[in-house]
């Protein structure tokens, strides 16, 4: 059987995507005996070598010429950004076509009206490589864990951040030097907000709950930081204390409340998932027959993420070859709200605080009595240096404590007059005391 596929966006995944399909046809063919061919690629630069050898014809700077062709099965959306993709995956749905898209950003935001129109129009919607790119993480999630109550999940899905930190721990670099050592090797962009600032990450994040979890696309109901605060004096308390700090993206059930946010996270240096470095990908799973599992790989690039593309594109091309319906998994999505999202403020973590205070008696007196007068109970103390009358950095390690009450905590520690700057907080996972 022949499934006829158009790629529209022809950049990195796309050409990742079009390069496996390309060169592993005849592979796919012989495992699963479909053909699938690239009939058509839409993209506005068609006259930059990709190094692919493309066939006459294919290449088109019309988005349209997919959408409108009666042959074409399955359409893959690789463009990026909300519009105009979001309008020519709806198009594509209403020509009857099935749909492939690693477009985290429009799904976490706008996937509510894309997933309801997939299910309106009977088309399947493949969409893992929106999240950890070659990792497959959405299979593993709606498939392979199905009989599990998901309990937690744990992913460090964002590899530019983790390179970022790792650079910083490994050889003691500033954030600004470490960022711009990815930049020069390509894996920060020229902007790399989305990247530092947590939002990719939370972008995936609100995915791979709302399946885990049966819970509505909540990107705007996540807390979201980024790594822009952490200092290089961070990391190395971190790693006196026995952690190493990484943008962690955290989901957990919680006493019947989902809790979803993004921020850096110190977590203890042996753990399986504090070792995954560089600009590798690692989402940690637990459930509730299953127990805890561990998915490891790239996030990122053309054949990783093609990969992912391309997997879904033979998926759907076996519902078509063997007559059955297209996938209902996702029309629960948006609809289902017995789990709330927990508010911040009451979620309850260990964590820690550098305060940079006066060497002078009496000091850690005065902070340790406003964490007590808020519940914060203090488990290990570090004050680096001698430095009689003058600013030093004092770091605390708290037990487990409420994040309003940490924050009204910072509040009046910022005010005291024993104080010279901002206190920084990092919030802790995995106990250690």
């Amino acid at each position: 059987m022949k499934i006829n596929v158009g790629v529209i966006g022809f950049g990195t995944v796309g050409s990742g995507t079009v390069k496996i399909l390309l060169q592993n046809r005849e592979v796919i063919k012989e495992k699963t005996g479909i053909d699938i061919e690239v009939k058509r690629i839409a993209d506005l630069d068609v006259e930059t070598d990709r190094g692919i050898e493309i066939p006459p014809g294919v290449l088109t700077t019309n988005a349209l010429d997919i959408i409108n062709d009666p042959d074409i099965h399955i359409v893959v959306e690789l463009i990026g950004g909300i519009n105009p993709a979001k309008e020519f995956i709806l198009k594509a749905m209403d020509a009857g076509k099935h749909v492939v898209t690693a477009n985290k950003a429009l799904l976490a935001t706008e996937g509510g009206e894309i997933f309801s129109r997939a299910t309106q129009r009977n088309v399947s919607l493949g969409f893992e490589a929106s999240v950890a790119g070659g990792i497959p993480i959405i299979k593993v999630v709606k498939e392979s864990l199905v009989a599990n109550n998901i309990l937690s999940i744990y992913g460090i899905i964002n590899g530019t951040s983790n390179y970022i930190l790792t650079k910083m721990t490994e050889e003691g670099v500033d954030f600004s030097d470490a960022l711009k050592e990815a930049q020069q090797k390509g894996y920060a962009e020229a902007d790399p907000t989305f990247d530092i600032e947590g939002i990719d990450t939370a972008h995936k994040l609100t995915i791979l709950a709302s399946l885990a979890f049966g819970i509505p696309l909540s990107y705007d109901s996540l807390f979201v930081e980024g790594i822009t605060g952490i200092s290089s004096m961070d990391i190395e308390f971190a790693t006196e204390l026995g952690y190493k700090v990484k943008l962690l993206a955290i989901a957990k059930l919680v006493n019947g409340e989902v809790e979803l946010r993004v921020h850096p996270t110190m977590i203890p240096a042996d753990y399986l998932i504090s070792k995954v470095d560089g600009v590798l990908n690692a989402v940690y799973v637990v459930g509730d027959s299953v127990g805890e599992t561990l998915f490891y790989g790239r996030g990122a690039g053309d054949l990783p993420t093609g990969s992912a593309v391309v997997a879904d594109i033979v998926d759907i091309a076996k519902r078509i070859r063997d007559g059955v319906p297209a996938d209902r998994d996702l029309e629960f999505v948006g609809k289902m709200d017995e789990l709330k999202v927990k508010p911040l403020g009451e979620i309850e973590s260990m964590y820690y605080f550098r305060c940079t205070a006066l060497d002078r008696p009496g000091v850690l007196s005065k902070i340790s009595g406003i964490l007590g007068k808020h519940q914060i109970s203090i488990a290990s103390v570090i004050q680096k240096g001698r430095k009689v009358g003058e600013a030093v950095p004092l770091v605390l390690l708290t037990h487990t404590a409420r994040e309003k009450d940490v924050q009204l905590a910072l509040k009046e520690l910022d005010t005291l007059d024993v104080v010279s700057d901002r206190t920084v907080v990092i919030r802790v996972e995995g106990a250690r005391y």
